[in-house]
């Protein structure tokens, strides 16, 4: 970590990722793992010009009392009726002028299980000119009840954080863990928490472009995908005894080896995949009026991904390379030639297309990191040390991160940033591209976590 004063701070440039405050500092991540930080004054640090920086500034105010002076969104994070005297006023949405401007909400509750978030859309007709996404209505207090606990019992909290990419949280968390205690996990635990995360990888992938042609009216796609999720889910729970996986990955390790039949179920749960993908994607490429509605459709321009340092699938369908697999990277990829696909239209087709490309190379990983599993313990005890660690893994929605400082065995402070918290004001620009009508697929396209904002 680096230490600035308050005119580097502000002066610092960079891909930003993420920013949080403790007691006596506020912290802001770089790409691709830069930390630094400057003291606060009396609660206060100065605010940065990123595009990113504004929900995590708004959360340390929310949260913890800290205020970036200069800020120029100061809305509410989670007490969205609450304002700084105590009053509950109703919350104001502004809408751009002109005639015959209307606006329509939806949210925060919905249809579904699916959890709260309030959208406020304002169009004219059907063009969307602008939406505002209201987001934390059930904050859930996640850091804080890591707090006075050793890393093995926060790891529960750690995987909740958003259910959808447990694994990913898991690990990134378990990473933070063991950079602050000088841990190096056993080889075969590394291979089976990176088996996990790529096979939670094509769950989530396979479930969200079904979803996207359903809802297109394509109910083929969506059918014949959530059948491979099943399938998937299944080969998860008869290997490591969860269907998501969640609780496997620990700091120091992983909490149970593969079963027995484990490897044959998974290798069956990709080969019935691999075989039906090829004639899913002509589906998708072929039918004229599924292509109708998603090219084109909720543009997110390179410009735009590059600016908020999106990651993932968004990122990379808008120009932007960057897998934290590979940069900062950890293992076991170094050993199995990672290739990360790229495009440039940024809209929901492009989404989908890498998608598409990043499930087969997940099958390959896969079975690579099987035929290859060492043969070695599976775990290791944290020690009860001191110290402080920064750990990312690439969840399916792109690189989540987590910060720990550990005293005497004990959690004192943390932090995490889903890849959701840059992806999330994309959503509000993809969706001024559009009609109202196109919003489902542009919303589930990016499908940025609710609860991973939540903290």
């Amino acid at each position: 970590m680096k230490l600035l004063s308050s005119q580097d701070w502000q002066a610092h440039a960079g891909k930003f990722i993420a920013l949080w405050t403790d007691a006596q500092y506020a912290y802001a991540l770089y790409q691709p793992a830069e930390l630094v930080a400057t003291p606060l004054v009396e609660g206060a640090y100065p605010a940065l010009r990123h595009k990113g920086a504004a929900w995590f500034q708004r959360l340390a105010h929310d949260g913890y009392g800290h205020n970036a002076i200069g800020a120029a969104d100061t809305r509410p994070a989670i007490e969205h009726f609450r304002s700084a005297d105590g009053t509950a006023p109703w919350p104001e949405f502004a809408s751009p002028g002109g005639e015959g401007v209307h606006q329509v909400a939806v949210g925060p509750i919905h249809a579904a299980i699916i959890e709260p978030g309030h959208f406020r859309f304002s169009l004219r007709g059907e063009e969307v000119l602008k939406l505002e996404a209201r987001l934390g209505y059930s904050h859930k207090g996640t850091l804080a009840l890591m707090r006075g606990k050793s890393p093995r019992l926060a790891a529960r909290f750690a995987a909740r954080i958003s259910g959808d990419a447990t694994v990913a949280h898991s690990i990134a968390f378990a990473h933070a863990a063991e950079a602050a205690l000088g841990m190096t996990p056993p080889p075969r635990a590394v291979y089976l928490r990176a088996i996990m995360a790529e096979l939670e990888r094509l769950a989530n992938h396979g479930s969200d472009i079904g979803a996207i042609a359903g809802d297109a009216g394509f109910s083929f796609l969506d059918a014949r995908f959530a059948l491979h999720r099943e399938v998937l889910c299944e080969a998860a729970r008869a290997a490591f005894g969860h269907r998501l996986m969640m609780d496997m990955v620990i700091p120091g390790g992983v909490a149970g080896d593969m079963s027995s039949g484990g490897a044959a179920a998974i290798l069956a749960a990709l080969l019935a995949l691999e075989s039906e993908l090829p004639g899913l994607t002509r589906v998708f490429e072929d039918y004229a009026s599924l292509q109708d509605r998603v090219v084109g459709t909720g543009v997110v321009s390179p410009a735009l991904a590059a600016a908020y340092a999106a990651g993932g699938f968004t990122g990379r369908a808008a120009g932007q390379n960057h897998d934290a697999r590979v940069s900062p990277g950890y293992a076991p990829y170094e050993h199995f030639g990672l290739e990360v696909p790229v495009e440039q239209d940024g809209d929901v087709a492009a989404r989908i297309r890498i998608r598409l490309a990043e499930m087969t190379e997940s099958i390959r990983l896969i079975r690579d990191m099987l035929a290859n599993l060492p043969d070695t313990v599976i775990a290791m005890a944290p020690p009860s040390g001191s110290g402080s660690g920064l750990g990312v893994a690439e969840s399916f929605r792109g690189p989540v991160w987590h910060w720990l400082r550990i005293e005497a065995g004990a959690i004192s402070d943390a932090f995490a940033a889903d890849a959701s918290t840059l992806q999330w004001p994309l959503v509000e620009f993809a969706a001024a591209t559009g009609i109202l009508a196109d919003f489902p697929l542009i919303n589930k396209s990016i499908n940025a976590s609710y609860s991973g904002v939540d903290l």
